[in-house]
């Protein structure tokens, strides 16, 4: 299973984001991966800003016995690892200053990483503000971009691109007011072929729909689904009326 080649194949999937800090009751788990079946969601991302390794494996190894969506691991630092994943979205948060999250985090890890064996996706990450202070801001010390200001998102893009990044994550952080803009993907995709992932402060189907029509690769949902899991029944039906179910 290639899970960059996936993400490449066409705009609009869907992941959804799993904070194991959030979801500790397995219960809760087993119905929200039978809804996320249902709604024949693209991915599990797994991973959260205070998580410990513990927590990270266990929820790992519960998707995989339960589910065969592909799960990919969406780490807040070096210890959030598990073989048992899919792959790793190799983060880099080009949009701060933070050694720590430029490089640091990623020598500690390299050696197992290698050693795991499991799919590496070199990833350039952006925080854009989503009009509050989020845990993933607050735990990397950097400020995101603001998010009427594309043209330091685009730059920043851009750089990642050309140092070899293959992926671009734009991130408003989970539980965000506002949700990345649109003409930022959009602008982006016009400059460079480079995948697109989107989350934070996605909240509707008009949103994802949204996302979709300018080429973002794959939108990811969280808070919402944390909010009321129901709304993956939503998914389905837009998914059904728009004949997009694999």
């Amino acid at each position: 299973m290639n899970i960059l080649k996936r993400i490449q194949s066409k705009s609009g999937q869907l992941a959804l984001l799993i904070d194991p800090d959030k979801t500790k009751d397995e219960h809760y788990l087993i119905q929200l991966i039978k809804k996320a079946e249902f709604a024949h969601i693209d991915f599990f991302f797994v991973g959260g800003s205070t998580v410990t390794r513990k927590e990270i494996e266990k929820v790992v190894s519960f998707l995989k016995q339960h589910s065969k969506i592909p799960v990919v691991l969406f780490p807040g630092s070096s210890n959030q690892l598990s073989e048992q994943a899919d792959a790793l979205l190799f983060l880099n948060l080009l949009s701060g200053r933070n050694p720590d999250f430029l490089i640091g985090h990623h020598v500690t890890c390299a050696e197992e990483v290698l050693e795991m064996g499991i799919e590496v996706i070199p990833t350039s990450y952006l925080l854009i503000d989503g009009g509050k202070m989020t845990s993933v801001a607050y735990v990397s010390q950097t400020t995101p971009i603001p998010s009427q200001n594309t043209s330091i998102s685009l730059k920043t893009s851009i750089a990642g691109y050309l140092m070899g990044q293959q992926l671009t994550y734009f991130d408003a952080g989970s539980g965000a007011l506002n949700a990345v803009p649109v003409n930022l993907i959009e602008e982006l995709k016009q400059k460079i072929n480079t995948p697109i992932i989107v989350g934070g402060g996605v909240r509707s189907i008009e949103q994802i729909e949204s996302y979709k029509k300018v080429g973002a690769n794959v939108i990811v949902i969280g808070t919402k689904i944390e909010e009321n899991s129901d709304f993956l029944l939503d998914i389905e039906s837009y998914k059904r009326s728009s004949f997009i179910i694999d």
